[in-house]
């Protein structure tokens, strides 16, 4: 052991005494004659308890450029880019009102960024080239039943035409034959033609299964008159000859009832040097509430979320080239919840936890499994206690990533539910025969908890509320470390702000964590008054940077290929203990899909570090990481950004 090393043990050692003695104190009967706010301010900002529990501090932006962040990543740059779109906010949707923000967490400067389409509830990840890549979001916010004026719903547009197929423009109208009601489309649709079948064995022509098309319509008058109660054709108005004979509409009911938010198509590739969106082809599918994963071949996996209707897209999933800028779609079906939590495995196959973030059925898809991709085979794995509580969990790859160790976070009842767990389930999924057991328990069921793995191998969770939306002052102003293998959470120091539905935590690159968002639905516990978004930003500041000096890190290649090394050079590399990869994350409603922090085996000599960087695409991905070494105190370096081809 050198002497710097046997330093700063001895200074922890001191430390963790110096907090004994400190606690011990803090429950005589002293205590109570002092207890106000001004003591408590001083207990938590004392040095001793830094170092045991972190700190919380918030970031309130000037008045013009706050926002409701419903989207945040860390780019390459090290700036954050926070999302709101339209914000979780009618009156901005109507007017157009698009939000996007650049924060620089180190100089702290803000600024706005143009937004090309309200791009809230979108999809998001990291691309190999640094850009974050953004699909879906909003094309109309929801109508809860009292707020529909007209009734509505989804007309099923058939053409019966083989050979041609067929646009009706927006404003279409379709007059129901037994009803005689009139309907008219939100948007244009284009009717594929009719597929002919014929016979296999005699090749005989057999009929004509028609194109279909979907498209939403509302009645042309307001009232409860105008809603229908049973299935019916409908004559396309405007039509004549062939084309009137061969297309037509179906539609089941058409009512007053809630309609759900709808979504859009389209995709873009943000960039963070120009610091501007660059709009690529749009997805086949609308999707509002999708997840983005990464696969190992550098394409982007799209699934899941509320179409252009407002309907769950019907297992119909697709995936991104960033080489082309296109979309295909997968050869078979397979249906989620929306924002589901998907992760790539080093065998190329996608692990699905169960997590999710809300609509959809709740006996569809949410089974935690392994998806074959290619194969569209799903096994399922046993084991989870509390399945039915996994909407609003969060679930986190445990580091480091080769371990394929997955943690599952709190959770509650589908929809609105009071139910909410305070389980975790932790799996091993490179067991041979992987199977979910339960983990340490938190202290309160919850719904939305954030987290965040650390360089040094533990993970950060924290907020959430116990009940849906943080309905009846339920936040929870409480935050745990855990480190893989223990029996326990930590309790470190209690967060000032609550967070529930819309949040997210980001590991910023000098070690720290920011945390965005929280949409509570009340502002109190009779839940009696509306509850108003949470603009302020708050960082945490873990333990390791109040125990000693940061090792430092510096020089080295800004690329290392997959498979190759890279030598970096740090003034305290006799005392490095751990070197760690890590993938930034994209982060928003409970799915960080992103993030992940991989084991770099490396030599030291002298103030020389050289790192290796594993040849599995799958688990490294490529793109941009931040690089960190870790000493024998746990402290981490600042983050070297390293891309990997």
């Amino acid at each position: 052991m050198n002497d710097r090393a046997g330093r700063r043990r001895a200074r922890r050692l001191a430390i963790g005494t110096a907090v004994v003695l400190a606690l011990a104190g803090m429950n005589g009967p002293w205590l109570y004659r002092v207890g106000t706010e001004k003591y408590h301010q001083y207990q938590i900002n004392r040095p001793e308890y830094k170092a045991e529990n972190g700190k919380w501090e918030i970031v309130e932006f000037p008045e013009e450029y706050r926002l409701n962040t419903i989207h945040a990543a860390l780019l390459h740059t090290g700036k954050v880019l926070l999302i709101a779109g339209s914000g979780n906010n009618q009156d901005n949707f109507d007017a157009k009102k698009y939000d996007t923000r650049i924060w620089d967490p180190v100089k702290g400067t803000i600024k706005k960024v143009p937004t090309p389409n309200d791009l809230f509830c979108t999809g998001h990840t990291q691309l190999s080239n640094g850009n974050l890549l953004i699909a879906g979001g909003t094309k109309r916010y929801e109508k809860l039943k009292g707020d529909v004026t007209k009734a509505g719903g989804l007309m099923i547009v058939h053409n019966e035409n083989p050979d041609e197929p067929i646009t009706l423009p927006a404003g279409t109208k379709f007059t129901g034959k037994e009803n005689g009601k009139t309907f008219v489309s939100k948007d244009p649709v284009l009717v594929p033609r009719a597929k002919k079948v014929f016979d296999k064995a005699t090749g005989e022509f057999l009929r004509n299964d028609p194109g279909l098309g979907r498209i939403y319509v509302e009645a042309q008058k307001k009232g409860a008159k105008y809603e229908t109660g049973t299935q019916d054709n409908y004559r396309i108005q405007g039509l004549s000859g062939a084309d009137a004979r061969n297309t037509y509409g179906i539609a089941q009911k058409l009512a007053l009832d809630k309609k759900d938010f709808q979504g859009i198509r389209d995709a873009y590739e943000f960039d963070p040097v120009a610091e501007k969106y660059i709009k690529v082809d749009p997805m086949h599918e609308a999707r509002w509430y999708p997840t983005l994963t990464t696969l190992g071949n550098g394409k982007i996996l799209s699934v899941s979320g509320l179409d252009d209707i407002g309907q769950l897209v019907p297992g119909k999933n697709e995936v991104y080239d960033p080489k082309t800028k296109k979309w295909t779609y997968l050869t078979k079906v397979r249906q989620f919840p929306t924002y589901p939590a998907l992760f790539p495995l080093e065998n190329g196959k996608i692990f699905y936890s169960g997590s999710n973030a809300g609509y959809g059925p709740d006996d569809v898809g949410r089974d935690p499994g392994i998806w074959d991709v290619d194969t569209n085979k799903f096994s399922k794995l046993p084991g989870l206690s509390d399945p039915k509580l996994l909407e609003t969990s969060g679930t986190v790859l445990l580091p480091p990533a080769q371990d394929e160790k997955y943690m599952v976070i709190g959770g509650g009842g589908v929809g609105e539910s009071k139910e909410a767990s305070e389980k975790t389930r932790l799996i091993d999924l490179q067991a041979d025969s992987p199977k979910f057991a339960d983990g340490p328990s938190l202290e309160k069921g919850t719904r939305y908890p954030q987290a965040s793995v650390l360089p040094d191998d533990t993970v950060l969770v924290s907020g959430g509320s116990e009940d849906y939306r943080g309905r009846g002052d339920s936040n929870i102003l409480q935050a745990h470390l855990y480190r893989p293998g223990a029996t326990e959470f930590d309790r470190v120091a209690d967060p000032l702000v609550g967070r529930n539905y819309h949040s997210g935590s980001i590991l910023l690159p000098d070690g720290r964590v920011m945390f965005f968002g929280s949409d509570s639905l009340y502002a109190d516990k009779a839940n009696t008054k509306p509850g108003k978004f949470e603009q302020r930003i708050e960082i945490y500041t873990p333990p390791y940077l109040y125990r000693d000096a940061q090792p430092s890190l510096s020089g080295g290649p800004q690329t290392i290929k997959r498979g190759g090394t890279g030598t970096f050079t740090s003034q305290h590399a006799s005392s490095i203990e751990n070197v760690r990869l890590m993938r930034p994350s994209a982060s928003t409603h409970v799915t960080d899909v992103d993030q992940r922090s991989v084991k770099l085996d490396f030599k030291k000599s002298g103030d020389k570090i050289t790192v290796d960087v594993p040849t599995n695409r799958n688990l490294v991905p490529s793109g941009w990481y931040m690089l960190f070494v870790t000493d024998d105190q746990g402290t981490p370096s600042k983050a070297q950004w390293v891309k990997v081809p």
